[in-house]
């Protein structure tokens, strides 16, 4: 059965930003750059992303392209099976994240349900509670979960460009569409010039070496690496396509995207009195209490009824935009390495995936033992107690341990070992190759480029390993 492909260079940019553009960029980003005094960390951020991300963004997609297979057996069909054991990985990186992340974007249905209500109905302030008991509510939780996962397993059992490619044509563009309309929106407010100030203005003594961890930390995860999504994305695209300038695309959307993002948020921010003080406290806070709220109290006269539920369109688009590529890490290990066909390949992986994701959803209150386990017991003294504290950093319930694992062991190690793969074992030969076709491209370019991969990008991601180790967090 011949392997399908992308329809051509643009489907594929789409699907590959889609990956990376997620909750990330409308959730995390705003949040570590706002506790981060905006401008410097800004600046150091995007030099992250030129020198870490893009040379492990391209080494993916050339692995995934090179091999024209999933990420569990990439590395065998490049003739380094003992490698395999790294696209297992990303794997299990994918499995996790996904466990826990729908149940995520199922909140942004939720808040999409209540805006819009409020925008037909009339603001009611819901009391100070009510997101606490949502959250505890295991029926609204497996079921926003379920709404998500199906509508994911729909589009990725139609396959890579009937499905993947055909949906991420439909949701990026609209995605950005509405982002480019709030962002107009949110302008008009009176803090968007103090917004601009705060994020593109850099302040190196406002930055500290933390701050610097944690733009290089995010600038890894932000891009889907690590976790064998870019592989597989890369294993359907045609031979006739350029890896260096579609990375470069993609790259240059995921961050653009971040930053609209920024500005809105901090335009509403810098524009209501006494949110500053709030905004630093709880990402889950700020994009699912306060902004729905701000919304219809603050908002009133720039169309704040009608801004509202579109912006939780686009945070649904986002994250949906990410759960597909997720899944189809795990149904492309059994299409490829087993042979399955797509529907047994999506119904097993999405049943899998759903299990775990109960187990998430019931962890956030509905079931004591599940919001307060931890990975290795409950041991407050001993080795175990000790394994906690270096694993998950003592955090108990499960939707909080898939979090730290994946966020600082699973991504980091994978990342970590695709670098050092492409830049040490395979044939420098093949990846010029892939890089720029046989017998062309730049030499100057393929050296700084095979020196980043080599020494730079190792050194970083060592650098975050490091930080982990020694109690660091980047979930």
């Amino acid at each position: 059965m011949a392997r399908d492909n992308w329809s051509g260079r643009f489907g594929f940019v789409l699907a590959a930003a889609g990956s990376a553009i997620g909750l990330g960029n409308l959730w995390k980003f705003p949040y570590i750059t706002w506790n981060n005094n905006g401008g410097a960390f800004v600046l150091v951020y995007l030099l992250c992303i030129l020198v870490v991300g893009l040379p492990l963004m391209c080494s993916e997609i050339l692995i995934g392209r090179r091999s024209q297979s999933s990420v569990a057996s990439a590395f065998g069909r490049l003739g380094h099976p003992k490698w395999d054991f790294v696209g297992f990985i990303g794997v299990a990186a994918g499995f996790v994240i996904l466990g826990f992340y729908a149940v995520i974007a199922g909140w942004s249905l939720a808040s999409f349900a209540e805006c819009l209500g409020w925008s037909v109905q009339g603001y009611e302030a819901p009391s100070d509670e009510a997101f606490g008991t949502f959250l505890a509510d295991p029926l609204k939780q497996i079921g926003l979960g379920f709404v998500f996962m199906v509508a994911t397993s729909l589009i990725v059992w139609r396959g890579v460009s009937g499905g993947i490619e055909r949906a991420a044509k439909i949701l990026m563009p609209t995605l950005m569409v509405i982002l480019v309309y709030i962002l107009i929106v949110t302008c008009t407010l009176s803090g968007a010039g103090e917004a601009l100030t705060f994020l593109f203005k850099p302040d190196f003594s406002k930055l500290d070496s933390h701050g610097v961890l944690e733009a290089l930390g995010h600038a890894f995860f932000t891009l889907s690496l690590g976790m064998g999504a870019m592989i597989t994305y890369g294993s359907y695209m045609k031979k006739s396509e350029r890896v260096v300038p579609i990375s470069i695309t993609v790259v240059i959307l995921d961050t653009i995207i971040a930053l609209v993002a920024c500005m809105i948020m901090y335009s509403i921010i810098f524009t209501v009195d006494g949110l500053r003080d709030e905004v630093g406290k709880s990402t889950v806070g700020m994009l699912f209490v306060t902004l729905p709220k701000l919304f219809y109290t603050e908002m009133t006269g720039s169309g704040g009824a009608f801004v509202g539920p579109l912006f939780y369109i686009l945070v649904a688009f986002a994250a949906l935009s990410s759960t597909i590529s997720l899944l189809e890490v795990i149904v492309s290990l059994f299409v490829d390495r087993y042979g399955w066909n797509r529907t047994k390949a999506t119904v097993t992986a999405a049943t899998s995936v759903f299990g775990l994701s109960v187990l998430s959803a019931l962890s956030l209150g509905a079931n004591g033992f599940l919001s307060s386990v931890k990975l290795f017991g409950s041991s407050e003294t001993g080795v175990l107690h000790s394994l906690n504290k270096l694993v998950t950093k003592d955090k108990g319930g499960v939707l909080n341990i898939l979090d730290h694992i994946s966020a600082n062991w699973l991504l980091p190690i994978g990342g970590l070992a695709i670098t050092i793969y492409v830049g040490w074992v395979l044939p420098t030969k093949d990846s010029k190759e892939e890089l720029f076709g046989e017998g062309e491209g730049s030499s100057l370019f393929y050296k700084v480029w095979l020196f980043f991969v080599r020494f730079v990008v190792p050194a970083a991601i060592g650098w975050v390993i490091v930080d982990v180790v020694l109690g660091g967090d980047f979930s």
